[in-house]
Formats: C-alpha cells, sequence, structure tokens
C-alpha cells in the first residue's frame, strides 16, 4: 500500500504526542545551589495560565513520555480553550479582528528547534512549530506560508474569532478611536509619557459610558467588567512551558496570540528561539511572557541559558536579564513602569526561578509560575523592582468608588 507524501506527513505529526518514550524510573534530588530548595526531577513549569493543565502533562513525563511532548500537553490545554484569549482559539485579536498566533519549541534531546509566525487559521500553532522541526530542513516559517504547511501536514483550518473574542474587538474599536499601536513606541528617545488626567468625575463618566459601550453591543453582564479592562489596558497572551524528565532530558515551548490589538503582522519574542524559549540539553531551559519587544533587544532566554552555564543561580539569571532590560532604558523608571516581564527558568538539576521586573499587575494579581513536581502549586515570582505595572496605552487610574464595584478590576 503507497502512502503520499501529505498523508505520512498528517499521520507522523498527529500520532506523535501518543508515543512515550521508554523512561528509566529513578529519582534525582539534590540540591539547588543558592536557591535554598531540593532539586527534583522530573519536573514542569509554566505560565500561570498553564496551571489546569499540569497534572496531564506531569503525568505523561513521569510515565516516560518525551519532554517536549509534555511541555505541549501543557499549552495544548489553553490552546484548546475558547475561554481562554491568551492563545490559539479566541485569542485576541490584531487591529483588523483577524487572530494571528506565533509559537516555538525547543527539543534538547535532540537539540532541534521549531518556530511559525503570524499564522492565522490554526489553532495548536506550538503543535505546528514541533512539525516544522520535525517534518522540514527549516526552523521558521511564517504567515501564509506557515498556514499551508499546517493544513498540508494535517492540522485543519478553523475560525480562531470567537463570538465574546470579536465582541471585544469590536468595543475596542469603537473606544480606541485615536488611541492605538501606531506612534512612536516607548523606547524612542523623544518618547514623553502621557499626562495622566486626575481622578475625576470625567473619569467616572467615562467609565460609566464603557459600561453602557459594552452592553449595547452584546457583551454579557458577568464578562462586561473583564471586557473593559481588556480594552483599557490591551494584554498580552502567552503560556511557556519547560519540562525535565528523570533522565535530565530537558525541552520547552512557548505559545501565544501576542499582543491584543496589535498591527496586522506583528511579532512578538514567543516564535523567536533564545528570546520567548531556548532550551540547552546541557543547562536547562528559559521561556518568557510580557513585553515581547523588550524581550526580543536582549534576547532573555538565551542570556538566562548562558549566564546559568557560567555558573549563575536560576534566579540570579533571570534577574541579570531584567537588568540588561533597565539599562536599555537607563534605569528610568517613567519609562519602566509601562513594560513588564516574567522569565521561567529551569536548571538541568530540577533547580528553578521564576522572575518579574515588577511584582504584579495590582496586589490582587501577582506575578506567579506555575510548578509540578510532584506537588502542583503556585508561587509568586521574585520582582526586581517593588510595585506594579502600569499597563499601556495607560489611562487614569479607575477610581476607588469604582474598584469596589468590580473584583476584577481591584
Amino acid at each position: 500500500m503507497s502512502l503520499s507524501r501529505r498523508g505520512f506527513l498528517t499521520s507522523a505529526v498527529i500520532g506523535s504526542l501518543s508515543l512515550p518514550l521508554a523512561g528509566q524510573e529513578q529519582k534525582s534530588s539534590q540540591p539547588a545551589s543558592g536557591t535554598g530548595q531540593t532539586a527534583k526531577r522530573p519536573v514542569i513549569i509554566c505560565a500561570h495560565n498553564g496551571f489546569n493543565y499540569l497534572d496531564d502533562g506531569y503525568a505523561f513525563l513521569r510515565n516516560g513520555g518525551d519532554t517536549l511532548d509534555a511541555a505541549l500537553r501543557v499549552v495544548n490545554g489553553p490552546e484548546d480553550d475558547p475561554k481562554d484569549d491568551t492563545v490559539g482559539l479566541g485569542g485576541l485579536p490584531n487591529e483588523e479582528g483577524i487572530v494571528e498566533l506565533d509559537a516555538c519549541c525547543m527539543h534538547g534531546p535532540t537539540r532541534r528547534a521549531g518556530s511559525v509566525g503570524g499564522v492565522r487559521n490554526i489553532k495548536n500553532v506550538s503543535l505546528v512549530s514541533k512539525a516544522v522541526m520535525e517534518h522540514t530542513g527549516h526552523v521558521m516559517l511564517v504567515g501564509e506560508g506557515a498556514e499551508r504547511f499546517a493544513v498540508d501536514v494535517g492540522f485543519p483550518r478553523e475560525n480562531l474569532l470567537t463570538e465574546n473574542s470579536r465582541k471585544i474587538w469590536i468595543f475596542w474599536k469603537e473606544f480606541h478611536s485615536s488611541s492605538d499601536w501606531w506612534g512612536p513606541g516607548i523606547a524612542d528617545p523623544h518618547w514623553q509619557p502621557p499626562a495622566m488626567p486626575p481622578q475625576s468625575e470625567l473619569w467616572q463618566e467615562r467609565f460609566r459610558n464603557l459600561s453602557e459601550m459594552a452592553a449595547s453591543i452584546g457583551i454579557e453582564p458577568e464578562l462586561r467588567m473583564a471586557a473593559i479592562r481588556q480594552v483599557i489596558f490591551p494584554p498580552t497572551g502567552t503560556i511557556h512551558c519547560s519540562a525535565l524528565n528523570e533522565k535530565g532530558e530537558i525541552s520547552g515551548c512557548t505559545t501565544t496570540s501576542g499582543l491584543a490589538f496589535k498591527l496586522p503582522g506583528r511579532v512578538g519574542d514567543s516564535p523567536i528561539i533564545g528570546a520567548g524559549c531556548y532550551t540547552d540539553q546541557d543547562v536547562g531551559s528559559a521561556g518568557a511572557t510580557g513585553s515581547g519587544e523588550e524581550n526580543i533587544k536582549v534576547v532573555g532566554a538565551h542570556t538566562i541559558v548562558e549566564n546559568m552555564r557560567r555558573g549563575m543561580t536560576p534566579q540570579q539569571s533571570g534577574l541579570d536579564a531584567l537588568q540588561r532590560i533597565v539599562r536599555n532604558y537607563n534605569n528610568d523608571t517613567t519609562k519602566l513602569r509601562f513594560i513588564d516581564m516574567i522569565f521561567y527558568v529551569l536548571r538541568k538539576d530540577g533547580a528553578y526561578a521564576g522572575v518579574s521586573l515588577w511584582e504584579g499587575y495590582g496586589p490582587r494579581k501577582p506575578h506567579q509560575i506555575a510548578i509540578h513536581d510532584g506537588s502542583k502549586r503556585l508561587e509568586n515570582t521574585t520582582a526586581l523592582f517593588k510595585g506594579w505595572s502600569q499597563s499601556w496605552p495607560p489611562l487614569p487610574p479607575i477610581p476607588e468608588d469604582l474598584k469596589k464595584n468590580s473584583e476584577y478590576l481591584r
């Protein structure tokens, strides 16, 4: 029976996650130098939005599954969830209302990598990045070519814009008539922070108008406060995951819907090998979420892994990468308050760290890293700066009396 090239690739890609490698049943536990922890293997670390999917990934890893496939099982959860607007299906679109996705992966045991950028109509771009790694002589495919490749190897085209994300995009279009991602960025030497209007009745009236606008568009009452926040503070949406097995094999992947309401064609750090994700089988793995443009400029994930190679602990390595972002702005906190970055760091012996530029988005929204080493948990990151970052484009803080009306906006 003959099998076409396309048929072979399709069966190989779709079946790859169901073929675990044989793993040794041995425990590796040793002091994590400079961290005060005991390093454990196996271990998976990821962004907080992967927390609910860690059990499946960890069980797969413990049963001998490949490290990259374990990490992909974690990130596929948010990619498949239409209620998660950070990645995949339901991700918030660009300024034209089109969802564009990016992803990359690195497989430590074979020292290979794959990446895709600006992909439309394909939900699981993390798996497409793996397909690029396994079935082409390239590392990165982008745009229309990446979409065609995904279809050729068996991924279905589908509409990624859910009804909820479509309404949020319409809401943003109505609200941001003159405030978008055009114009000089924060890195421009002539950039000045916009004047912050005082907390006043005018701002309170503006908030009430937003609530009425959301209602008129048809956003359900229980979703309006979340939509208002997404429109006022366009979010970045990303998940990184690194997985380490008992044998010391390690892999990483990062997937994203990118910056909400971005310019069409914008690609952040997530699909950039060395920025959004970097894995070296001899050292460890690192990934990032947050201000993609800033991370590209310091090649954050690669910087962290190289720091560990030179003997820094995971925490020291991550904080050093954050300090490079700070140096790019000459320690100017006027600009830095509008930037945020979280690094997820996993060393080959099982020691890990989560570090961030700021403590979080507010007292009720601290930056956290998700871990599973036999015990699944969330841990707050170690922050370079005390305090909370401010989202960009910046707007006046919401008045206290209005905050009391919404738990989400606190």
